[in-house]
């Protein structure tokens, strides 16, 4: 087996939409705990990470699962429907679906919102987080804080903005989007979850600042909480080094909770 291998697709479940809408996924089946990859926003499951991932959970015999969001990658659906909800039910969808028993969810910058309510809906499943520059509640305190007041307008009144991008298409953030976040904030009071987190943050990220992250520390109840500050460290860490300290920080806690 390949991390190569042709996708294969989940049916989102009925209460989601009304259409039959299909969730991509990768996946190599092995020891558990259960790693599942949960990207980030525009980003898709063929990323640096999560490609680098499968292939340590391939020479490890881990099992492990990466997938494209709705609106992501090959799923179906467009981007600019989706919201942190729907984002958060896939990976609930995919763990549902596709594991059993314990499970480590690692999420990376808006993954690490959509992990974490995961967490939240799944507390007997979710045993450890591993969060790579985690950006809850970014689209009202990163987004919707720093929009000046004709931005705020527009996408309140036409319903959708367009942010120039610099990797291409805009990006498109709709209305939905900015009104289901506030629906979904975990930073203003304390999130429950008691097993390992791991956070890892690049000191010099422009686009979630490593003081944001580090208030993960404060709600979380869990008195197992690492944060690693990477010295020059960018908002991907997809470096060499940044991804051999995500495997082995991966690899010590599978090997602390088979145990």
């Amino acid at each position: 087996m390949s991390n190569t291998e042709t996708a294969s697709y989940l049916k989102a479940p009925p209460h989601l939409t009304e259409q039959a809408e299909k969730i991509a996924y990768k996946m190599t089946k092995g020891k558990g705990p259960a790693i599942i990859w949960c990207g980030g926003l525009k980003s898709d499951m063929e990323g640096g990470k999560a490609t680098h991932l499968h292939d340590w959970a391939l020479r490890n015999q881990r099992s492990y699962i990466r997938f494209d969001y709705y609106g992501h990658g090959i799923s179906s659906g467009r981007f600019r429907d989706g919201t942190i909800s729907r984002w958060g039910e896939d990976v609930v969808t995919v763990m549902d679906e596709l594991t059993r028993g314990d499970v480590i969810l690692i999420g990376s910058s808006m993954g690490g919102w959509s992990s974490m309510l995961a967490a939240r809906a799944r507390p007997d499943r979710v045993k450890a987080l591993v969060l790579i520059a985690p950006a809850p509640d970014f689209t009202e305190k990163l987004m919707w804080a720093n929009w000046p007041e004709d931005v705020r307008r527009k996408i309140m009144e036409d319903g959708i903005y367009y942010e120039p991008s610099d990797y291409g298409e805009p990006y498109e953030y709709s209305r939905a989007l900015i009104e289901n976040g506030r629906q979904n904030l975990l930073l203003d009071s304390p999130y429950v979850f008691e097993g390992p987190v791991r956070i890892l943050q690049g000191e010099a990220d422009p686009v979630v600042p490593w003081e944001y992250a580090k208030q993960v520390i404060d709600v979380v109840t869990s008195k197992d909480v690492t944060f690693t500050l990477v010295k020059h460290g960018d908002h991907s860490l997809s470096a060499p080094e940044d991804l051999a300290r995500l495997s082995a920080t991966l690899e010590t806690l599978c090997a602390t909770l088979s145990h």
